[in-house]
């Protein structure tokens, strides 16, 4: 509740550091999630709500979607991942920008910059995420997850760690049923109906 968080704030740097900490496990959750993830963004996405949306793998936007690391503007530093995720996304120089204006800036230009993949018409946003999604439970979802895991940790890693890491996930999708699967429709010229096993 409010009061409660409230208190942890004034408390003290290490219970706020506390509450901080805690307030921020969605962002960690939703990194370490095996699925993907996909954002669709309808309305203004706001500090942790716009850091949360750039934390999925996936994001797309309605036309009409905003987007501010409105941080600055309050006295804060960027939460939630943002930190991270931006300089990723966009480079770090542009990162940088973004977090020290705090502007709010529409969902053409977040495409341009890199932090969503494609933007829709207000009303065919969800029917597009939808069938983006509908197109992701066709794959393998061994793979999948694999696909997403090594992605997000060879951010950190040198070319031969990477490599180390493909060859580890690799193996274990070859040792899948799904992969079975994979071959044989591909030789059949069929699509795949996939188990996650």
């Amino acid at each position: 509740d409010s009061a409660s968080s409230m208190e942890r704030i004034t408390a003290g740097p290490v219970t706020r550091e506390r509450w901080v900490h805690d307030t921020t496990l969605p962002a960690l959750a939703l990194h370490r999630m095996p699925k993907p993830t996909i954002a669709a963004v309808n309305g203004v996405a706001a500090g942790a709500g716009c850091n949360i949306a750039l934390g999925c793998d996936i994001v797309f936007a309605a036309a009409s979607a905003r987007f501010t690391e409105v941080f600055i503007n309050r006295g804060l530093c960027l939460d939630y991942g943002g930190s991270w995720l931006l300089p990723k996304l966009i480079g770090l120089q542009r990162a940088k920008d973004i977090a020290f204006r705090g502007d709010v800036f529409d969902a053409s230009y977040a495409r341009e910059i890199g932090l969503v993949l494609d933007v829709f018409p207000d009303d065919e946003l969800m029917n597009r995420v939808q069938d983006y999604a509908q197109m992701l439970a066709k794959k393998p979802p061994v793979a999948l997850s694999m696909i997403k895991s090594n992605i997000n940790r060879m951010t950190n890693t040198s070319f031969e760690e990477g490599l180390e890491l493909e060859s580890s996930a690799q193996a274990a999708c070859l040792g899948t049923k799904d992969f079975g699967e994979a071959m044989g429709a591909w030789l059949q010229k069929r699509e795949g109906k996939y188990v996650g096993e």
